[in-house]
């Protein structure tokens, strides 16, 4: 899939350059996920204030032991039945490959309306976008106005190599049955977890040699229980003011 990202641009006066990363010579990156790295993300303060635009790979490349700071939104997708929707990421993407983790995880970016922050809309559309693009789930299947904002974290955590995550991110939630066409690129395995199943299979992921995504591992530890017992009754956990921090 060829992107296209239209000419949009902070205020000139906002726009921060990327850091210098060096020039040494690095492991081979998928083409596909190399393509991806110049996706244009939205720069944060720790009070969620936006203060510029980085590439997605300038956002990612750990220097002197830290990231910079960008938004971010983690998407939990639960089936009619109250399932949760997980995917195992890929073993090409460039940070936590082959690590299990929650539906869908990615940025708004510096485009059209994703910038707007007005009841987290820009947030909700690129959860949408990505969740076609990993998933293969039809937009009509998740609108923008279906997708409920719950709260904020704030985390940061290393990968592999030089890479890591250092993001500001928003948990959304969905709620409906939804028809999955994983792109391998993207995803390598799917699964619908019960709410009663789903420390039995984080286990036996660890216990397989698997792994679990930093931020999925700290939802499910402080966040997820209390919501998932409440789906029928999300919004009375609506949280838009506070940001934990698990830094």
């Amino acid at each position: 899939m060829k992107l296209k990202w239209p000419n949009t641009r902070w205020p000139s006066d906002l726009v921060v350059s990327g850091r210098n990363i060096g020039t040494k010579s690095k492991p081979a990156i998928d083409p596909v996920q190399e393509a991806l790295l110049s996706e244009p993300c939205i720069l944060v303060d720790e009070q969620d204030r936006a203060i510029g635009q980085a590439s997605k790979k300038d956002c990612h490349r750990m220097v002197e032991g830290g990231s910079l700071l960008h938004r971010a939104f983690s998407l939990f997708i639960f089936n009619n039945k109250g399932d949760l929707l997980l995917q195992k990421r890929s073993a090409t993407k460039i940070t936590f490959p082959n690590m299990w983790t929650n539906t869908c995880c990615s940025h708004p970016l510096v485009m059209g309306d994703e910038m707007k922050e007005e009841n987290a809309w820009g947030v909700r559309l690129a959860a949408q976008r990505k969740v076609n693009s990993e998933l293969g789930i039809a937009e009509s299947e998740v609108l923008p106005e279906n997708i409920q904002y719950l709260t904020r974290i704030l985390y940061s955590a290393p990968s592999s190599g030089d890479w890591g995550e250092h993001e500001l991110d928003y948990i959304l939630l969905h709620r409906g049955d939804v028809l999955t066409i994983p792109n391998p690129e993207e995803v390598s395995e799917i699964e619908w977890v019960s709410r009663d199943k789903l420390p039995e299979f984080l286990n036996h992921v660890e216990n397989t040699g698997g792994e679990i995504t930093p931020w999925f591992r700290l939802i499910t530890q402080n966040l997820l229980p209390l919501w998932w017992k409440n789906l029928d009754n999300i919004e009375k956990h609506f949280d838009h003011t506070t940001i934990h921090k698990f830094t």
